[in-house]
């Protein structure tokens, strides 16, 4: 049993750096850093010297070498990898020390959601990018690190969680889960459009706060790449659409995060609203800096991490409002 509750541990600090890095691919525009997947320009790891690039740049001859966007998404993919290894131990594990039939089913589970990630790393690179792809690549990041927790939380005695059970906020809890699960998809969707720097002020947007929008085209999931979508393909109106919405829906998460904090004051588990009033406030913060300081690369790579804090957070508060 502890085995698995010191792998799931190590997988939870390494699957924060895993979408610390994935935000840092997105962020410095190296999606398409290797065209090739799992390789870089055919190589193992990525072209170093002058022969080695000019091999890499005949192969790829529409896809210039660029070794500053190549080294983000290497470091990504290896750190991924990483977590798939990491999985299997764990699955061995579970089965060497006849854990619990849960822990093996989810241990399993695990390791197979890990492969159909590295299948939507394989369909961003083939597909040059198209959003629906990224973003349930990039989503698949955070149920990868939630899948973590939950096995560390089944593996082991928390006797700290055992005196903070909260039946009565089930349905407070579950609609704070769906509702930052919804703001989590918005702010993944944002990205993945480029839509991040759409609206430039705060709490404005070009100036006003009912700028011209275009939901239809926004939110359409069926979007063509053209070349490849690097730098996105949408037009302003469809960009602000996406922004906008995140924005407003970062309101909706605040009023049922605020009532969640409320009840859970007065609750056995008093300790969770304080956390959760920290880091939502953090968040807030970082998302206000992000447009007035034109996303600078570690505030936007927090933003992210932030987020994963709150989902891992929230699922811990619904672990203890719906645990037998």
């Amino acid at each position: 049993m502890n085995n698995i509750k010191n792998l799931s541990l190590f997988g939870i600090c390494l699957a924060f750096v895993v979408i610390a890095l994935g935000a840092w691919t997105r962020l410095v525009d190296a999606g398409l850093g290797c065209p090739d997947w799992p390789g870089c320009y055919g190589f193992v790891v990525f072209p170093t010297n002058e022969a080695e690039i000019a091999i890499a740049e005949a192969r790829y001859p529409t896809f210039p070498y660029d070794i500053n966007k190549a080294i983000p998404e290497v470091v990504h993919r290896y750190f991924a990898a990483a977590l798939g290894f990491l999985a299997i131990i764990m699955v061995y594990y579970s089965f060497k020390q006849n854990e619990n039939k849960n822990i093996r089913r989810w241990t399993i589970g695990l390791l197979i959601f890990i492969c159909c990630q590295g299948l939507f790393g394989y369909l961003t690179v083939s597909l040059l990018l198209l959003p629906i792809i990224v973003t349930a690549h990039l989503f698949g990041g955070f149920t990868t690190l939630t899948l973590f927790f939950l096995i560390f939380l089944m593996s082991g005695k928390f006797d700290i969680l055992e005196k903070m059970a909260i039946p009565k906020l089930k349905t407070i809890a579950g609609l704070a889960l769906a509702v930052l699960l919804f703001q989590i998809f918005l702010g993944v969707w944002t990205s993945t459009n480029y839509a991040s720097l759409a609206c430039a002020d705060f709490p404005t947007c070009q100036g006003t706060y009912m700028p011209e929008m275009d939901f239809k085209n926004g939110f359409n999931l069926n979007q063509e790449v053209g070349p490849n979508y690097l730098y996105g393909l949408l037009d302003n109106p469809s960009r602000v659409a996406i922004h906008y919405s995140h924005r407003v829906s970062a309101i909706l998460v605040t009023v049922v995060f605020l009532i969640l904090i409320s009840k859970l004051w007065f609750s056995n588990a008093a300790p969770l609203a304080s956390t959760i009033g920290i880091l939502l406030l953090t968040q807030i913060s970082l998302g206000i800096i992000n447009v007035v300081y034109v996303l600078p690369l570690y505030v936007a790579i927090a933003h992210n991490l932030v987020a994963a804090l709150l989902l891992l957070t929230i699922f811990t508060v619904n672990y203890l409002a719906w645990k037998k």
